[in-house]
């Protein structure tokens, strides 16, 4: 099968690894020049000792995808508006594999591009997946989710899934979505109480009750409560929440150290998806008017600037209520 991947990040480029090694063709579409230069010459831009696939290769030209029947999305949320926009879409079959919220309209990604083109069909690939990992080879397994479209998600399925990359379908694109965006605020918020030195207890607290949080915002969005038990819900989350690989960890981290967010920002380097998730995310909880403590905390730390201290003593301080209240 053919595939064009819109994004040639560490994740993009690490896709693009792994459908080459599954006999797949693929094209990369980033606008560094350096980065498509080393895939073109076989060298994995990020991952060392990793060497691209034959069938694998880069282009600078967005027009380029369009010879392409499957797209892959794997580009920071904020920039897939108008970099789809410039892609004739119709009649393709478009996979997200990015993770987040747009800021203002709140949208998933899978929305984002139907707003784009209807006359296309939109798949979302998620789970626990480090780019690293993935480059690498090692045993992976993710969640591929599907609107409408069952059977091309099944011949989809039968084109990524291998014996160290599973893929397992679910029809719930809301809930697979939500999950992956969603983790991201729940990694910053684990990140700072690691930071603080607050212990394993803790972090297991707040893994377990934004988990619980995930879900009750994924409900009242119109996803199935049983998707976030599942490896776009519960697996992702757990990955991103204890790992040091995770940038969203990271920047928490880093603040717990008493870092401001800009100088977190500056020493990763590298797009932290729950940042602008928060943002979103926050606005959207208030509209809604769904209870979502910690991504107010988050959100209060990261975008308002509020003091660190200050804002825990208030969640701790908090009295608890039924613990499965959705």
């Amino acid at each position: 099968m053919r595939f064009a991947v819109i994004g040639g990040g560490r994740w993009g480029t690490a896709l693009g690894v792994h459908l080459g090694r599954n006999g797949n063709e693929a094209l990369i579409y980033d606008i560094n020049e350096e980065t498509v230069g080393k895939i073109n010459q076989g060298i994995h831009p990020y991952t060392e000792g990793v060497r691209i696939p034959e069938g694998v290769r880069a282009t600078t030209s967005i027009h380029n995808v369009e010879d392409y029947e499957n797209l892959v999305c794997a580009l920071p949320t904020q920039t897939v508006r108008s970099v789809f926009s410039q892609i004739n879409l119709k009649g393709k079959r478009v996979i997200n594999a990015s993770k987040g919220l747009e800021l203002k309209t709140f949208k998933r990604v899978s929305q984002i591009i139907k707003e784009i083109e209807q006359e296309c069909n939109v798949f979302a690939l998620s789970g626990p997946s480090f780019a690293e990992e993935v480059s690498k080879g090692l045993p992976t397994a993710v969640v591929l989710a599907y609107e409408q479209d069952e059977e091309g998600a099944h011949q989809l399925q039968r084109a990524i899934n291998s014996e160290n990359f599973r893929v397992y379908l679910n029809p719930d694109i809301v809930g697979v979505e939500l999950g992956g965006a969603l983790k991201n605020v729940i990694a910053i918020a684990c990140g700072i109480s690691d930071g603080l030195g607050f212990g394993y207890n803790a972090r297991a607290a707040l893994i377990t009750r934004g988990l619980v949080e995930m879900t009750r915002i994924g409900v009242r969005l119109g996803a199935k409560k049983e998707t976030f038990f599942g490896l776009s819900g519960a697996g992702d989350l757990i990955l991103t929440s204890t790992s040091d690989l995770s940038r969203n960890r990271t920047f928490g981290f880093l603040l717990g150290k008493g870092l401001s967010p800009e100088k977190a920002l500056k020493e990763i380097g590298q797009v932290v998806e729950g940042v602008k998730t928060a943002e979103a995310l926050k606005e959207l909880t208030d509209r809604e008017g769904i209870y979502a403590p910690i991504t107010e905390a988050v959100y209060r730390v990261i975008i308002r600037r509020e003091e660190l201290k200050g804002v825990l003593r208030e969640m701790l301080l908090r009295s608890p209520g039924e613990e499965f209240s959705l």
